[in-house]
């Protein structure tokens, strides 16, 4: 079996844990597994590394001295209790923490840190985790060389978050990697980072190195892409919320990508796109709990066929609300609405808008709220002043309560046993959407209601029951 396995942050988190790591990866290679392991930085790593050059942008020539030493010491300190004696690897993590350094300093003179040199910077932490990796298994008698992404994921100069190019991509990773896999050796690739076709190195946004897990794995063709976190899988609520909350066993691509759109912190929605091109399936286990539920995604999840599978939300939000009489039948406004936002470069999670059409609502991030109302104001100062647009203005402290399944929009009865369940607790629903891909329906409510709104469903579902 080939398989590519991705440990994020919390997995590496230090020393012993990437020794655990490094037992994980030794079972699957007792297993005859080829297996290839891709890893992010330490947990906060990137962070601080950004967090670092961005003050020194702004004239702080300390913050980043205290975080080179922060992560200097951090790194030793995993490099010892992982591998034991690695002096090389002592010294090249310390060379290339003063290059940072420098490099911090540079942005601090001068007062610029262009998106070319904060993803240099912020690519650091996987490159120091992948070596002190591939050390530690080196250590342990199993074969293993750490591979920089920026060697086999060729991307755009779209810095921050930069997209792959597949068909120089994938040859390069075959080319790279085949060889080793068939030596019985695992290649430790860094997550996350890439590089443009001179050269140049990038990064691939959030969820970056879940996505160079299915990138490697669609290259390869790998049998399963395993994503390594510190949860049981993909879970029918968040279980802090729903104390009865379980592990789906199986889910599909679509309901994968709805529950990580809408706020459960599995994976990206971009990671499941390489994977649905190829069919490989995808795997999430827990790093701390191994032998533990787990989640299988697959095109066409087949062993619980419930309607609603899961019930998640995404907090910290604002309800943005355009409305006027003189909207009615008049074309373009919900265009005009939707391009303000946009230049003002607001992402937009949820869109409504009344049969009347005298009113359009849609749902931002809190902290874009005033920007989005300030935005609408200066494009729509004329119709403000004729009174075509009565008033534009922004509720906070909102969720969306995303209920996601299969089959939700070709199942009666759905609705009504969501809002029957929140209407007899009490619970009012500010706004409603449902997506045409008949996966998910959203629902707004105040933020005091959304635990109990997430309770109440779960609950009226029988989701903490197993399928029968």
């Amino acid at each position: 079996m080939r398989v590519v396995m991705k440990f994020g942050g919390t997995s590496v988190g230090d020393g012993e844990r990437i020794a655990r790591v490094a037992d994980l990866i030794a079972e699957a290679v007792g297993r005859d597994d080829q297996v290839v392991a891709v890893v992010s930085a330490m947990s906060g790593v990137t962070d601080a590394l950004v967090r670092a050059a961005r003050t020194a942008a702004e004239g702080d020539g300390t913050t980043f001295r205290r975080v080179k030493t922060d992560l200097l010491v951090r790194h030793l300190v995993a490099v010892d209790q992982a591998v034991g004696n690695g002096a090389d690897l002592r010294d090249e993590i310390t060379e290339a923490l003063e290059n940072f350094e420098q490099l911090c300093h540079s942005i601090y003179i001068l007062g610029e840190c262009t998106p070319r040199a904060l993803d240099m910077v912020s690519s650091l932490g996987e490159r120091f985790t992948s070596r002190i990796l591939a050390a530690t298994l080196n250590h342990r008698g199993i074969q293993a060389e750490a591979i920089d992404a920026t060697e086999i994921i060729i991307t755009d100069d779209n810095f921050g978050a930069a997209n792959p190019i597949m068909e120089l991509t994938c040859p390069r990773t075959r080319e790279r990697l085949e060889p080793l896999l068939e030596a019985g050796s695992v290649p430790v690739v860094t997550g996350f980072i890439g590089a443009t076709q001179e050269g140049v190195t990038t990064t691939l946004g959030r969820g970056g190195s879940d996505y160079t897990a299915a990138l490697v794995g669609r290259c390869l063709e790998a049998d399963e892409v395993w994503i390594w976190t510190d949860v049981d899988g993909v879970m029918t609520a968040d279980p802090r919320i729903v104390p009865d909350a379980r592990t789906l066993p199986e889910i599909s691509y679509a309901e994968a990508a709805e529950l990580s759109y809408f706020g459960a912190k599995v994976l990206h929605p971009k990671t499941i796109r390489p994977a649905i091109e190829r069919g490989i399936p995808l795997r999430i286990k827990n790093t701390f709990n191994p032998d533990g539920p787990d989640t299988l995604i697959t095109q066409e999840a087949t062993q619980d066929r419930r309607p609603v599978k899961a019930v998640t939300a995404i907090r910290n939000l604002s309800l943005i609300t355009v409305a006027g009489r003189g909207m009615l039948g008049v074309p373009g406004v919900a265009a005009k609405v939707f391009s303000a936002v946009a230049r003002e470069g607001i992402s937009v999670l949820m869109i409504s808008q009344s049969s009347s059409e005298q009113s359009i609502c849609f749902v931002v991030e809190e902290q874009s709220s005033a920007r989005a109302v300030a935005a609408l104001e200066r494009a729509f100062e004329r119709e403000l002043a004729r009174k075509d647009i009565d008033r534009i203005w922004a509720d906070d402290h909102v969720v969306i309560i995303a209920v996601v399944g299969a089959t939700i929009r070709t199942t009666p009865g759905i609705a009504a046993k969501v809002f029957g369940a929140l209407g007899r607790n009490g619970v009012n629903v500010i706004s409603i959407a449902q997506g045409s891909s008949e996966h998910n329906l959203s629902l707004v409510v105040a933020d005091e209601d959304a635990e109990a709104a997430v309770r109440l469903i779960h609950a009226e579902f029988e989701l903490g029951k197993e399928p029968s």
